[in-house]
């Protein structure tokens, strides 16, 4: 597989890496055994970046990590985890004190003593635009607690504001078939910063993979039944904020475009490799609930280029859906 720099991190990744929100068990319930099978087929497959979070099932899916980390102490991964989801959602939870916090925390769960790259996780604007979150963040470096700092982000002006600050690596954002706007402007802006692009949702929560209808449901505990109205979260996280019924519509003519093209890849793997193609990304993280989902997605990350009519068709798609309700989002 193709490996990236991560921006600023200096550290080489692979272009398709591991989410693992659902080992947390924030997509139904995923057994131990079944999280570390997870862990296990993606790095044989040549995935060498999870991406994690305090917050997912409230530090467990960095606790698998961890003790992953444990008995692969050689395999060279890359471990980005996020901090501030588990503190109230205003300016003032985001303090000096509140990062060592967090971090130290982390640094529990994962057992290791500095953490690779720590990215604020979808923070009010105002925290991202504070002078005090940046000067926080380097006496992290400085102190050796953590080797890098990003930041995720929810929207395009966002991203604009840490892409902007000297001190960050990376820039984690939405970006799929369904979520264009990151190509015209935060795409470009961190290639000139050198700053590194990780896509997430790249499958627009299993949307792109081809599989729903409208009848599919979700277990009561998945984040695609509780957030369809963005009562729990941004509701741009679950079905990258589209209507269900129109992504699964939309995700029908998707899958119609890959099989046109003739191309030897799922529509999942389609999607993923259009993302991991756009200039500018260094990593791309889909999630995978077994074995099988993971090998199969980091495939994508060998798949040759994509062509053109599969291309212009993803940007028609788009425009037909999506651009202009997404126009003033995100």
């Amino acid at each position: 597989m193709e490996h990236r720099v991560l921006g600023r991190t200096g550290r080489e990744v692979s272009v398709v890496g591991l989410g693992t929100w659902q080992l947390g068990a924030d997509w139904g319930e995923v057994s131990e055994d079944d999280a570390h099978a997870v862990l296990d087929a993606s790095l044989e497959a040549g995935v060498t970046v999870f991406d994690t979070a305090d917050v997912y099932g409230d530090g467990r899916s960095e606790q698998v990590i961890g003790s992953f980390l444990a008995s692969h102490p050689d395999a060279g991964i890359t471990v980005a985890t996020k901090m501030g989801r588990r503190a109230e959602q205003v300016p003032e939870s985001y303090t000096a004190a509140a990062f060592r916090e967090w971090t130290d925390r982390s640094r529990r769960n994962l057992g290791v003593d500095t953490l690779d790259l720590v990215q604020l996780h979808c923070p009010p604007s105002a925290v991202i635009e504070a002078d005090a979150t940046y000067e926080a963040l380097d006496a992290l470096v400085e102190s050796g607690a953590i080797a890098a700092y990003g930041v995720s982000v929810e929207t395009v002006d966002q991203a604009l504001a840490a892409i902007a600050r000297p001190g960050v690596s990376s820039v984690q954002i939405i970006l799929n078939a369904f979520r264009l706007k990151p190509l015209d402007r935060v795409l470009p802006a961190a290639l000139d910063a050198g700053v590194g692009i990780v896509a997430r949702v790249p499958l627009a929560s299993g949307l792109l993979s081809g599989r729903y209808d409208a009848t599919t449901t979700f277990a009561a505990d998945d984040h695609r039944t509780y957030n369809r109205d963005g009562s729990a979260f941004d509701v741009g996280e679950t079905f990258s904020g589209v209507d269900f019924a129109t992504g699964v519509e939309a995700a029908q003519e998707f899958s119609r475009l890959v099989a046109d093209a003739g191309l030897d890849l799922t529509p999942a793997q389609a999607a993923i490799a259009w993302v991991a193609q756009q200039p500018g990304v260094s990593t791309v993280i889909p999630g995978a609930r077994d074995a099988t989902q993971a090998r199969a997605n980091a495939a994508a990350g060998e798949a040759g280029p994509l062509p053109a009519p599969l291309l212009d068709g993803v940007r028609e798609l788009y425009d037909r859906h999506f651009a202009e309700a997404f126009g003033s989002r995100w």
